[in-house]
């Protein structure tokens, strides 16, 4: 196994319902995730079979979905649900590395953004 080998995802955004307002579950707001996901990529490679990595559009898909689903009250459970998510859906990622940026946080003070990020691994006992 090549533990050094990741696909990146950077800067998956849509219009999620997560906070702790009121007004931000009613209203939405934008949500941007990255994800580096650690694989062994060379049987992919030697193959040049999509079907031995983790298709990065659908690891898009996955994202968008979670982001736009179910409300959560802190970001942090967000980025727990899809780094489970990934690990669940895509056996050939042994870890993951979930960013979730709110750039539009309630917050009274300039800021450039407010991110969780969050590891999860099989080995770590993710549930995967």
């Amino acid at each position: 196994m090549n533990p050094a080998d990741t696909i990146t995802l950077s800067g998956i955004t849509a219009i999620g319902y997560h906070g702790v307002f009121d007004f931000e579950k009613r209203d939405g707001q934008p949500f941007v995730v990255d994800a580096v996901m650690h694989a062994d990529l060379g049987a992919a490679a030697a193959t040049d079979d999509l079907a031995k990595t983790a298709h990065y559009g659908d690891v898009a898909d996955t994202i968008v979905a979670l982001i736009r689903g179910d409300a959560h009250a802190l970001i942090e459970t967000l980025a727990v649900r899809i780094a489970e998510a990934i690990l669940a859906g895509f056996p050939v990622v042994s870890a993951v590395e979930v960013t979730v940026h709110k750039p539009k946080a309630p917050i009274q003070v300039p800021f450039g953004d407010v991110s969780i990020k969050v590891f999860r691994s099989r080995a770590a006992g993710s549930g995967a």
